[in-house]
């Protein structure tokens, strides 16, 4: 049973910075990638960013590159999502997920794991 459990989020003003992270559990040495998303209200889910298991490649959506950074530490079996310089439209819910299959990493459908979100919250 592959379980995913985040944890960090939680309220900053803008600018500043907030470190996410997902912790896998279960059989995950099927995994061929794992990714945060982010859905505000009223909103759909969207990719934010997707590191690969096999050689470590990264995916970033455009509204996040250059502020976000997605890492793992493979003994923890954890992933990271570092969140620098927050805008109050970085403010969703955060998932993690994981998939074991190949296809457009932002895709939603892509991906079979899911945790339960964890909330970020950007005044400003």
């Amino acid at each position: 049973q592959v379980q995913l459990v985040e944890s960090g989020g939680g309220s900053v003003q803008a600018g500043g910075s907030l470190r996410v992270s997902c912790a896998a559990s279960g059989y995950t040495g099927a995994f061929i990638a794992m990714g945060w998303f982010r859905q505000a209200p009223g909103k759909e889910r969207e990719g934010v960013a997707t590191i690969y298991m096999g050689d470590y490649t990264t995916y970033y959506a455009d509204s996040v590159k250059g502020r976000f950074t997605i890492s793992r530490d493979n003994a923890k079996n954890t992933v990271y999502l570092q969140m620098n310089s927050l805008e109050p439209e970085d403010t969703a819910k955060y998932y993690c997920a994981a998939t074991n299959l190949y296809g457009r990493w932002y895709e939603v459908g892509l991906y079979s794991y899911w945790g339960q979100g964890t909330q970020v919250t950007v005044s400003s």
